[in-house]
């Protein structure tokens, strides 16, 4: 059941806002710092070998021509599984370096919230990749009856919808960080820590 009205700022938020209405802040759970390590990949995006593309057979008949046809369709689906994978490698960790140690920073992201940042950062390289591939293959496929919405719209618009609400939880939005005020005292801390 949903609570109504607007759903409450994390303690460390309204620490780093300020709080002009002098409203009680609840601190909610703390969570200690520690070390938040970047997985190993590929448990995510796993290397996938490819073998040699099937030959054509010479002077086959019709069953062996669609054994051959069946051969070179489930050889492209590997090959577009290991370029996903791949890609997803280098998206996720290029994603993870840029942005989980500014949230670290930020909002004292821990230990704790690694599958979250896991997961945030999956979705950002699996988004990327549709992207990507849509780009490639175009918005409109052939399907059975003619014309029709390529399947890769409808699995990026799934990613996209949890992305965003990646985006709000780990205020990664530009509105978001606009109504966040940086720490008085800049980088003058001697501890690193901006909630002092």
């Amino acid at each position: 059941m949903a609570v109504p009205g607007r759903k409450p700022k994390p303690a460390l938020q309204v620490v780093r806002e300020g709080n002009p209405g002098h409203r009680p802040v609840r601190e909610g759970s703390r969570v200690p710092p520690s070390e938040l390590a970047e997985p190993d990949w590929t448990e995510y995006f796993p290397e996938i070998k490819v073998g040699r593309k099937p030959r054509a057979p010479r002077g086959a008949d019709d069953l062996e021509l669609q054994e051959y046809k069946d051969e070179v369709a489930a050889w492209m689906r590997l090959k577009l599984a290991a370029e996903a994978s791949d890609a997803g490698r280098a998206a996720a960790a290029r994603e993870w370096a840029t942005v989980i140690p500014v949230l670290q920073r930020a909002i004292g992201l821990a230990g704790v919230d690694r599958s979250v940042a896991v997961d945030y950062c999956v979705c950002v390289a699996r988004l990327e990749w549709c992207e990507r591939r849509l780009s490639v293959e175009g918005l409109i496929t052939m399907g059975q009856r003619g014309p029709c919405k390529n399947p890769l719209t409808t699995v990026a618009a799934q990613y996209r919808t949890q992305l965003k609400a990646y985006v709000g939880e780990l205020g990664l939005s530009p509105s978001a960080r606009g109504r966040i005020a940086p720490p008085e005292g800049g980088d003058d801390d001697d501890d690193g820590s901006v909630f002092d």
